[in-house]
């Protein structure tokens, strides 16, 4: 797993938000929800919304296109969806916001 900066340690203190930002060319959706952290994919699996363009409510990202909801923690859609999103480990540091991502094997394999 590599952890790629997100947010600068300004931008952490920042009320709740949902935003995008890039990590190793990767499009994510970065959430302050209640003062705490979550990393989701950024695309919603039902329609193809922008995810960082919703908001949350109670505990899930809302797709701003059709008002899915996918809950922050486990990722899965509720309404009996069927369907998850993938959800990223964050951690906060010293200087600011990371996000985990698992390095593809290709990627190993040339560096």
């Amino acid at each position: 797993m590599i952890w790629v900066k997100v947010l600068s340690k300004q931008e952490t203190e920042r009320e709740d938000f949902v935003e995008m930002a890039k990590a190793d060319g990767k499009k994510i959706c970065i959430i302050k929800h209640k003062g705490k952290f979550s990393a989701v994919q950024n695309t919603c699996p039902h329609a193809g919304g922008i995810l960082s363009g919703g908001w949350c409510k109670e505990g899930n990202i809302v797709c701003p296109i059709h008002r899915y909801e996918y809950n922050l923690i486990t990722g899965r859609g509720t309404f009996g969806q069927g369907d998850y999103i993938d959800i990223y480990p964050t951690e906060l540091r010293e200087d600011g916001l990371y996000v985990g991502l698992k390095q593809s094997w290709i990627k190993k394999l040339f560096s």
